[in-house]
């Protein structure tokens, strides 16, 4: 009977355990003071241009060639400024007006392809789009001239669509006023 009794004492106190409830936390009274974090700052890294050294004398031949662009290229039997070519004249017109002594001649280049007269025509009207153009952005127009080199002139021999297309351009040369 003793077993029983330890038996059954076991038991209800394992009853009477698992229906307890968990002790509820003391709360704490003290009023606490918010403390508010500002939001995070945000960090803006400016990055520079790393300054490079140049061995291009600025208003130099090798400067407008090198910085600035010397050509502009026109499709077959074109003569016409795209957005690209503008980018190029804009880049010209604003080195010619930091250069006021410098002169240029635009020569007008055409491929190979058409007779003598039709590319010197041609290369005549490419040579005024670009002078039209540079005149349009502020550059005095006595500081220009033109000449048509037709196909007479062309930058790359071949005779295939990438050599033609080379050799569809509008070339700026300094003539006078460049530093050396």
């Amino acid at each position: 009977m003793q077993t029983i009794l330890k038996v059954t004492a076991a038991a209800v106190l394992l009853a009477t355990g698992a229906c307890a409830s968990k002790p509820k936390p003391v709360e704490d009274t003290t009023p606490v003071e918010e403390v508010v974090t500002p939001p995070a700052e945000e960090v803006v890294v400016i990055k520079e241009d790393p300054v490079v050294e140049s061995s291009i004398a600025a208003g130099s031949l090798e400067d407008f060639r090198v910085n600035v662009g010397e050509r502009v290229y026109f499709d077959l039997d074109q003569y016409r400024l795209d957005s690209d070519d503008q980018a190029i004249l804009q880049r010209q017109a604003a080195w010619l007006a930091s250069y006021p002594n410098v002169r240029v001649l635009i020569a007008g280049n055409c491929d190979e392809r058409g007779t003598r007269e039709y590319n010197l025509a041609l290369g005549e009207r490419r040579a005024n789009a670009v002078k039209e153009y540079l005149v349009s952005l502020g550059v005095s127009a006595s500081r220009i001239d033109t000449v048509s080199y037709g196909k007479e002139r062309p930058v790359v021999a071949g005779s295939d669509d990438q050599s033609w297309a080379l050799n569809r351009n509008g070339w700026t040369q300094i003539v006078s006023g460049a530093t050396s």
